[in-house]
């Protein structure tokens, strides 16, 4: 096989993978499989939050390695998955290089299975059900669900405008904060605290921290720390955001 092809193909679908909310080690593993089953040697890959290295030897030409960076990180499992049995068809023979770099490239251009204003909305019914699971009653859940719908929009509209994931998120949970404590003072809810933690737990990072925490148990120290740090200052955007709007507004 094509050794620059090969190259490739493991690249596009690390990329992918990384992109798209999957772990560190989890993307190392499926480059080694993928590189060792088209019969290269001395496969090696290093993979961290915003980069993927990998090299391999090919027999007669020596070693070939390639570097690539990721900057965007995104929130879609379903292509992760997608990528993972793309990748278990090659291993596994069923599928030539020509459609695994095929299917690859599919996957990537392949737009989210949801819509913008599903998911907005699906964050305000998030943020209705946790308002009532944590003490609120069925009057809080009407509040919660406009907040926690203008806080997916806002943090959406403000992030492509400004390209600052930490900004964007600061400012959702002010505004979305704004939103749930005017609610209540014109007499929608009635108990604020709840209203409040309803809207923000659309916004909690449970992805990149439960990655976090994998990331450093199968020992990937730097991307476990740096997925710890990203979800630490997302933590704090969101409460710095929630707590401005509670000083301005109370």
């Amino acid at each position: 096989m094509n050794a620059d092809r090969m190259m490739d193909i493991c690249l596009l679908a690390g990329e992918i993978m990384l992109t798209y909310g999957a772990e560190t080690y989890r993307v190392e593993e499926t480059l080694e499989r993928m590189a060792k089953s088209a019969q290269f040697k001395n496969v090696h890959s290093f993979v961290t939050t915003t980069g993927i290295f990998l090299s391999f030897e090919e027999e007669g030409k020596g070693d070939m390695m390639q570097m690539i960076r990721v900057d965007d990180r995104l929130q879609d499992l379903n292509k992760v998955t997608l990528v993972n049995q793309v990748s278990r068809e090659f291993v596994s023979r069923t599928i030539t290089d020509e459609e695994a770099l095929k299917k690859l490239e599919d996957i990537a251009k392949a737009p989210m299975n949801y819509s913008p204003l599903l998911l907005h909305f699906s964050s305000g019914i998030a943020g209705g059900a946790f308002s009532y699971l944590f003490g609120g009653n069925l009057y809080d859940t009407v509040p919660a669900f406009i907040a926690g719908f203008v806080a997916s929009w806002c943090i959406v509209l403000i992030q492509d405008y400004t390209k600052v994931k930490f900004f964007a998120e600061f400012m959702s949970a002010f505004l979305g904060g704004a939103v749930a404590i005017f609610l209540v003072l014109l007499g929608l809810g009635e108990n604020l605290d709840q209203v409040i933690i309803g809207t923000l737990m659309p916004l909690v990072p449970g992805i990149p921290l439960t990655n976090a925490v994998r990331d450093l148990m199968s020992g990937d120290l730097i991307a476990g720390v740096s997925r710890g740090a990203e979800a630490v200052i997302t933590a704090l955007s969101i409460a710095t955001g929630i707590a401005l709007a509670i000083a301005l507004f109370l």
